[in-house]
């Protein structure tokens, strides 16, 4: 069962997801995040980004719609983050996909710049990201190594520490 701390992280995310409110994760609802998120970088971008996109879409429908209607509800992913302390590796594999998508000038790093943009599209408004970056930089670089995202992600995703680093990935909790 869901901590209270998971629940919290896991509410956010997927209020932040679900772009019409009618309190379901579908498809429509990744290609609006990665509509936003073209909006944030210009059109070039957005055939990768939502490839990215719908494909975290397809593995969240395969792992978690109990009931096959294409739709899924906060405890349908609920039940999977249950789940996800004992799978790493899968999480990790979602983690590089994001972080694809992330890195923006594709360099290998996580910019504070583009950290910004992946929570502006989540959020759907400006945020400022500035005094949350420096937590997630764990090694003080300025940027987010591809191995520091994917311990931040696990972290996020299948972790219950509110003192960690990967608990503040999408903002303060």
């Amino acid at each position: 069962m869901a901590s209270d701390l998971q629940r919290r992280k896991i509410n956010g995310v997927f209020a932040a997801m679900d772009a019409d409110g009618d309190g379901f994760l579908e498809e429509r609802d990744f290609q609006a995040l990665a509509t936003r998120w073209s909006r944030l970088r210009g059109p070039g971008d957005h055939q990768r980004l939502a490839q990215i996109m719908l494909g975290w879409w397809s593995t969240l429908l395969a792992a978690s719609d109990e009931n096959r209607d294409n739709k899924v509800t906060l405890e349908e992913v609920l039940l999977v983050v249950d789940q996800l302390p004992a799978m790493p590796e899968a999480v990790i594999a979602t983690a590089e996909a994001m972080f694809e998508a992330v890195d923006e000038n594709r360099d290998g790093l996580i910019s504070a710049d583009e950290y910004r943009q992946l929570i502006e599209a989540w959020n759907g408004r400006p945020t400022d990201t500035g005094p949350v970056f420096p937590a997630l930089d764990t090694d003080g670089d300025g940027c987010l190594s591809r191995a520091e995202f994917s311990e931040l992600w696990l972290e996020f995703w299948a972790g219950d520490d509110a003192n960690a680093p990967g608990t503040l990935v999408f903002g303060p909790v």
